[in-house]
């Protein structure tokens, strides 16, 4: 092929200027300058072509010699090759997808002028997508290039800076309301050019996944055609506003009068796409997990009925069971916390179904979080003094009978199952924080396997007050010191834990990512 990637007409070679008594840089400079210039000149008026393919495939080939042969016999054509195997060929091709509405599909993928070519679907040829037999498509595409070039058509990347937002289309086979909807679209986006269109077929796997995340995500129900812009969802001819009732959808005029505002909002805030809230969201929410866990597990609560029951056992003479006998108080606490945790999370999860009530609780956890946490950072200074958020007094007495009362392995089992109750005051407040954010923002699935890594977390530190006693790093003695000397800074830590996370879920709330 006669012309390589545009970012050829660009690499310039960079001098170094060493023993040049100064001049050097001056003379890099204008060197840079001279060469940029020359590769404008050089590069003016070439129609460029994005071409995706993948290594060994005959398709890809094919379509590659077609460019050739044109770059051959006519001049002005710059292909650009990107592999889509690659990081950057994923990425740009992901939002060039978007940006000229086609639905992802095989290699190769090609983009030009206003055209994208998909394997054998052409996008923007006609008001719908136009499928042609591979010959066929060759023999368009030839067409559509050699008219890029006689037109000098702008590159197909100008089309990716002028996007401000994108729109998430669901759609799914054999589906009237799909092809009205997506005809719909068409004529908005020819009145709204910022708006970016990402297609998602609901018949293939991944993209109904993809699919049932962003349901999760919006907290709406139903099946294709769906819609997602801004905070705004489409499905099943149900339109779900942000804020307000939801309200049937008319895929004719009425229909794109409702939508028009929506998109015009969307593309004026630059609203991100819908699925980068998801993603965002997904990774805040696995990092808000490990964060608030690995804090929360500096309890004084659990730690001063363990160094108890270890000292128990020491006092006994039984030193070869305390390492059995943290690991079954560790985890007997793991599965009473988890079981109640789930509990929770399901109840959550299924009273709190839609958007209204959603935001509601969400507001007000999140204030709950924010002074409890205030209140437990009291301690840092004056522990003790008003109310501690702790085991009730009341209560302490029945702890110590049961914990005092163990002289087994399997007791120290059983024991910490009903500590465990004993214990969830002091405990629970970051994790009720964090089962209210799972609730909103996970499936099933997602929601039981962050639940076992938090609680994984939170008994770890049991685990090595264990190993330390057992082996002798340490004494009970002065773990129990240690725990009464920082107990004041611990609740502090808790505070802290739960005052981040009642701010991060009123940030995420007001932005549109819970």
């Amino acid at each position: 092929m006669r012309r390589r990637a545009p970012e050829a007409c660009w690499r310039v070679p960079l001098a170094r200027g060493e023993g040049r008594g100064g001049r050097g840089p001056r003379a890099a400079l204008l060197l840079v300058a001279v060469a940029v210039l020359l590769a404008g000149f050089a590069c003016a008026g070439a129609t460029e072509v994005l071409f995706f393919f993948e290594t060994g495939c005959p398709h890809c080939a094919r379509v590659e010699a077609v460019l050739e042969e044109i770059a051959e016999a006519k001049d002005g054509l710059t292909v650009a090759r990107y592999d889509v195997a690659s990081p950057e060929g994923r990425e740009l091709l992901s939002r060039l997808l978007s940006a000229y509405g086609a639905e992802m599909g095989p290699v190769p993928l090609v983009f030009v002028s206003n055209v994208a070519m998909v394997r054998g679907t052409f996008y923007g040829l006609e008001s719908s997508p136009v499928t042609l037999s591979d010959r066929s498509a060759e023999m368009k595409l030839r067409e559509v290039v050699e008219r890029a070039i006689d037109a000098d058509a702008p590159s197909p990347l100008v089309r990716l800076a002028a996007v401000a937002t994108e729109a998430i289309l669901v759609t799914a086979k054999d589906c009237p309301d799909c092809e009205r909807l997506d005809a719909l679209l068409a004529d908005l986006g020819k009145r709204h050019s910022e708006l970016g269109l990402r297609r998602v077929s609901a018949d293939d796997p991944e993209g109904a996944r993809l699919f049932e995340r962003l349901l999760r995500f919006l907290r709406v129900r139903g099946s294709p055609p769906a819609l997602f812009v801004g905070d705004t969802a489409l499905v099943g001819g149900t339109l779900y506003p942000a804020h307000g009732k939801a309200v049937p959808f008319d895929y004719g005029e009425g229909g794109k009068a409702a939508l028009e505002p929506v998109i015009e909002r969307a593309i004026a805030d630059r609203t991100p796409s819908p699925l980068s809230k998801l993603q965002v969201r997904e990774k805040v929410t696995l990092w808000a997990v490990v964060g608030a866990a690995a804090l929360d597990s500096i309890n004084p609560c659990d730690f001063a009925v363990m160094i108890l029951l270890l000292g128990r056992l020491l006092v006994l003479g039984r030193r070869g069971k305390v390492l059995w006998a943290g690991l079954a108080f560790a985890a007997a606490i793991y599965l009473v916390y988890f079981l109640m945790g789930f509990a929770l999370y399901t109840i959550l999860g299924v009273s709190l179904g839609t958007r209204a009530l959603r935001s509601g609780y969400i507001l007000a956890v999140s204030c709950v979080a924010i002074l409890v946490g205030i209140w437990q950072m009291k301690d840092l200074l004056w522990y003790g003094k008003w109310l501690s958020i702790e085991v009730p007094e009341r209560w302490k007495p029945s702890l110590k009978r049961i914990t005092s009362s163990v002289f087994s392995v399997p007791g120290v089992f059983v024991a910490g199952l009903v500590d465990a109750l004993f214990l969830a005051p002091c405990t629970s407040g970051p994790y009720i924080a964090i089962l209210s954010l799972l609730s909103q923002t996970t499936s099933r699935g997602q929601g039981v396997v962050l639940l076992l890594l938090y609680n994984l977390i939170f008994v770890l530190p049991l685990i090595a007050i264990a190993f330390t006693v057992q082996f002798g790093f340490t004494t009970t003695a002065r773990a129990e010191r240690w725990r009464t000397a920082k107990t004041g800074k611990l609740h502090f830590v808790t505070g802290v834990v739960m005052f981040l996370l009642g701010v991060g879920m009123i940030v995420g709330l007001q932005l549109g990512y819970i």
